[in-house]
């Protein structure tokens, strides 16, 4: 069984920074390839706060910075992923341009790479064909934010390799992770149970049972949650909430996958969460106040 060396990374987003920052400091020589040097830039100089206010908070050292960094490497070409033992994409949820990767990918890496998508939402076996090595393909799910999450979820498909998960196990424990193995239906375990979560939220608040403030509080203080569902919602971004929804609803055709009115409105009207700086809460404020939804 070939230990996985070298880590290519596509997408420098949130996620796939945080991806290749776990895997640069475990050892890993990582490359991570976005579509423009700027995006590259942007990739490299997110990373470099994030461990910058690790060393603030005295939970990097300067000789962890250094070694990270000095694994690191980024591309605009994906020809620099032809000798990645292990390629993890992190883009845009969007089926068809994943497969066009995947394949274009399939054309470029070692025969023995081993594919991984951190989808959230999408099935791994829809994309298995395009990756041309059905056999090497699995889900490689992190959670945001990836450098202090310690779970991943590890999907393997009807045609996934018992050697291919078994290297990408010892690979997700090599990053200091805790691997969970799920199977491949939408949502995996976590968004499986979480998105309904999120959703009967929304759909308690627009059916007036409470407020946004005490639904939050009671599942903080009622059932130990960290933090309330509209936090939540607003901390993961109401697009990516709704875009997930919807591609659960049609695979599974349940109404509790249903993205209620509210969230689509919200969308629509550009509050998306903390990202935007307002959802279920205005965030051009300190501390944070509950928006007005006209409710």
């Amino acid at each position: 069984m070939v230990a996985i060396r070298k880590v290519g990374v596509v997408g420098g987003g949130l996620m796939g920074s945080g991806i290749a920052q776990v895997s640069a400091a475990a050892g890993f020589p990582t490359v991570v390839r976005e579509v423009s040097q700027a995006l590259c830039d942007k990739s490299r100089q997110s990373i470099e706060k994030v461990l910058g206010k690790g060393i603030e908070r005295g939970k990097v050292t300067d000789a962890q910075r250094a070694a990270t960094l000095e694994n690191l490497s980024f591309a605009t070409a994906v020809e620099k992923f032809a000798d990645a033992d292990l390629i993890i994409e992190a883009v845009v949820e969007d089926l068809e341009v994943k497969n066009a990767l995947w394949s274009e990918l399939n054309r470029i890496a070692g025969p023995e790479a081993i594919f991984a998508s951190n989808t959230s939402s999408l099935t791994i076996i829809a994309m298995a064909t395009a990756s041309g090595r059905a056999d090497r393909m699995l889900g490689l799910h992190f959670f945001n934010p990836v450098p202090l999450m310690k779970l991943v979820e590890v999907v393997r498909t009807i045609t996934t390799s018992e050697e291919t998960e078994r290297r990408v196990l010892d690979f997700v424990r090599a990053l200091g992770k805790e691997p969970i193995r799920a199977k491949d239906s939408s949502g995996f375990v976590v968004n499986l149970l979480l998105i309904p979560y999120m959703l009967d939220a929304i759909n308690a608040l627009e059916a007036n049972v409470a407020s946004v403030e005490d639904i939050d509080k009671g599942m903080q203080l009622g059932a130990g949650h960290p933090m309330g569902p509209f936090t939540l919602l607003d901390f993961v971004g109401l697009d990516t909430v709704q875009k997930i929804a919807d591609i659960m609803f049609a695979e599974y055709r349940e109404k509790r996958y249903a993205p209620p009115p509210l969230l689509k409105r919200m969308v629509l009207a550009g509050m998306l969460g903390r990202k935007s700086g307002k959802g279920f809460y205005d965030y051009s404020v300190e501390p944070p106040r509950v928006s007005a939804l006209g409710l």
